[in-house]
């Protein structure tokens, strides 16, 4: 099965949200990406709004819908991932967090959950899934999404026993958090690194989870990422918007998408 591409568009959110008004429309940016070819689109609202806004959510999922989707099912016109952190309580939404009732209602393809803490600027770090504590809370969170119709992936760092718990929260996949081989690609680093990843991988396919993967990857260093086999998805937006400011977004998904194909 050859990669999917799922375009994350929190940093057209950011710069939209720079000014009032909808300029850059997120829901613009999320048509252009499927319409030049990506499979999906991704997005991470936060308790603070400070890229994607919760009313975001609805209006991509419309447009998801208005390309072939049923109520239930974000399949046919382009796959929907809501990324967050169901267990921050923070922001005033209450002891469930405001996570849980945006995937409630929205029902997306697939709930990417994140370790977030507040106010954090981007994603750092995965679930430590050697904790009893943090599988066992994790695990009603999994058995309530896949009952909305969600498949669930848990975002981990490259460490194989840990990908391999995941399992025991329940999830379908995991996806690997890629910044640690981001920034050893292109150096003396990057083989061990790579082979870290790759073993992580070959750990989660043992015990059945898929494998997505995201943060940081790029046209440089996506195709020698993607020789780890089995890489069902990655999400890619900051680098594909930052490249998309010279090409274009049609123009920049296609990139990303030839890299997959080569790859």
């Amino acid at each position: 099965m050859k990669t999917k591409l799922s375009v994350n568009v929190n940093k057209v959110a950011l710069l939209r949200n720079a000014r009032d008004g909808d300029v850059p429309s997120v829901v613009d940016a999320a048509r252009w990406a499927l319409e030049a070819g990506a499979f999906g689109v991704t997005v991470h609202p936060r308790p603070d709004e400070r890229h994607i806004r919760k009313a975001d959510v609805p209006a991509i999922a419309g447009l998801l819908r208005d390309r072939g989707n049923t109520e239930d099912n974000f399949r046919g016109g382009g796959e929907f991932n809501i990324e967050g952190n169901p267990l921050d309580t923070s922001g005033g939404a209450g002891d469930e967090g405001h996570l849980m009732p945006i995937l409630r209602a929205v029902r997306p393809t697939q709930a990417t959950l994140v370790p977030d803490a507040p106010g954090q600027n981007t994603s750092d770090h995965g679930f430590n899934l050697r904790d009893d504590a943090v599988v066992a809370e994790l695990k009603p969170i999994v058995e309530e999404l896949h009952e909305v119709g969600c498949r669930v992936s848990l975002f981990v760092d490259p460490d194989p026993e840990t990908a391999k718990r995941a399992t025991d929260a329940g999830a379908d996949r995991v996806e690997l958090y890629t910044e640690s081989y981001a920034k050893a690609f292109g150096t003396v680093h990057e083989a061990q690194v790579f082979d870290r990843f790759a073993a992580t991988a070959e750990a989660a396919r043992s015990v059945g989870l898929g494998i997505n993967a995201g943060h940081d990857l790029n046209l440089d260093n996506l195709g020698a990422f993607l020789a780890i086999p089995g890489i069902l998805e990655v999400s890619i937006g900051h680098a594909l918007v930052a490249d998309a400011l010279k090409m274009g977004m049609p123009a920049a998904v296609r990139a990303y998408l030839d890299v997959i194909e080569k790859a």
